[in-house]
Order: structure tokens, then sequence, then C-alpha cells
């Protein structure tokens, strides 16, 4: 008898097929999307911290979509004035946006921005540099947004004195 019939080997090789078997994934008809089943939440409490989010958008769009994370964020922190900043620093398309003459076009979404700063824990800071660029003066930005000199700058510093970035 030649060893690949002899019965210890048949039993030895569907042995080792099996667990071969035993690690492919196993993919039904059903979950021909899903081979690795579906994801798991991991419970995580976050403490509230000091951020400083680097916005340059290209289009209000974009901007509605850094509102949506910072709302969410200050969600997260609890909104707590105490332990938590989060400071937008303006300086790119969005930066007319946030002007007189921009207003009735998108008042919603300003109206919105404003309310983001109600609390006090959330600050809009806007680059004078690229205000200028664009040809906006001071007092056709609107008052809950702070000027500072120049954005980069003004992240840096915020790095200096602790803050998160956040792009």
């Amino acid at each position: 008898m030649n060893r690949t019939n002899h019965p210890l080997t048949r039993i030895l090789l569907i042995l080792l097929a099996s667990v071969a078997l035993l690690g492919a994934p196993v993919v039904s008809s059903a979950d021909d999307h899903m081979p690795w089943g579906s994801a798991e939440k991991m419970d995580r409490q976050y403490e509230p911290r000091k951020v400083v989010y680097d916005v340059y958008t290209s289009n209000a769009r974009e901007l509605e979509m850094v509102l949506d994370r910072v709302s969410m964020l200050n969600n997260v922190y609890d909104a707590d004035p105490f332990e938590s900043h989060i400071v937008m620093v303006l300086h790119g398309a969005e930066v007319p946006l946030f002007t007189r003459e921009k207003f009735e076009e998108h008042e919603e979404l300003m109206r919105r921005a404003r309310s983001l700063t109600q609390a006090g824990n959330i600050e809009f800071r806007m680059c004078e540099a690229s205000a200028r660029l664009r040809g906006i003066e001071l007092a056709d930005i609107h008052g809950f947004v702070n000027v500072v000199p120049m954005a980069d700058a003004e992240i840096i510093e915020l790095q200096h004195e602790g803050y998160l970035l956040m792009q």
C-alpha cells in the first residue's frame, strides 16, 4: 500500500484541509459585501480640549461641513466653556462669506456661525492679510469675528499655547 492511500494519511490530509478551510473567510450569498462582518463601536469618553481649526475652504458648502464638525466636537465636549475652547482661523475662500456684501446670499450660514459663538467657547478669527488681498475692510466683517494679522502666525501661536491643530 502506498503512503497516499494509507488510511491515516487520508485522515491527516482531510484534517489539514479542514483546518485550512477554517482560516478562510466564509462568504455566503447574503454576506457577499460584508465578508468580515460589521464594525463594532468603541465606547470612548473624550476630555474637553483647546482646539484650533485651520479653515481654508473653497465654498460655502465646505464651510458648512467645518461648522458641522466643530458643532459635533463641541457637543462631545458638552459645550464646556471652562474646559474647552475651539478657535476657527479663517483664511480661504470662506473669508468673503463673513462680510456685509455676502450677508443676504449666506444669511442662514452666518446666523449659524454666530450662534456657535454664543456660549463663549467657540470663536472665529479671520486673517487680516487674507481679507485685504480680497479687498475686504475691517468695517465690512461681521462683529462676531475677531481679526488677527496673519492666519499662519495665529495658528502657530495657538499651538504654542497648547491648542491642538485640526485641519
